[in-house]
């Protein structure tokens, strides 16, 4: 996953936004609580590696997807974004459901699968698959392969 990440900031033409689940902490201050996740020691280091950048866009997500009550469609939709490449945390929950809301709205997506992250390795195969066969999903192994 960081090895992703770091390739896609490398592409000054990509926009980067990351969406959180906000755990119930609507106060909506990213460095505290990006910090909180660090200091908890709950993947400290993972947490730490992937640490947002202050000029990477960052949304605080009530549900799965990362559509679902945030302004990411219009944030989308203003920088002109056709193509969501999407990689993460909750593979078969988080992505897949934020990869299909954009296929709902009009949108290409792509998730790049061995980005993601996932605590049953057996159910993000399913939903992978799932992804791709019925939701219209590109689902790939790198961010090389979403370029195409």
């Amino acid at each position: 996953m960081v090895e992703t990440l770091e390739q896609a900031r490398r592409d000054d033409e990509l926009p980067i936004v990351y969406a959180n689940d906000a755990l119930g902490d609507w106060r909506g201050d990213r460095p505290s609580f990006v910090r909180s996740a660090i200091d908890r020691g709950l993947g400290g280091d993972v947490v730490t590696a992937l640490e947002p950048r202050p000029e990477e866009r960052f949304l605080f997500k009530p549900r799965y997807s990362a559509f679902d009550r945030t302004p990411l469609a219009l944030i989308l939709e203003e920088s002109e974004v056709e193509r969501v490449v999407l990689l993460g945390a909750a593979t078969e929950s988080c992505v897949v459901q934020t990869a299909i809301d954009a296929r709902e709205l009009g949108l290409q997506a792509t998730i790049v699968g061995p980005a993601c992250a996932t605590a049953d390795p057996e159910v993000e195969q399913v939903a992978l698959a799932y992804a791709a066969r019925v939701g219209g999903v590109h689902v790939v192994s790198s961010l090389d392969d979403a370029r195409s």
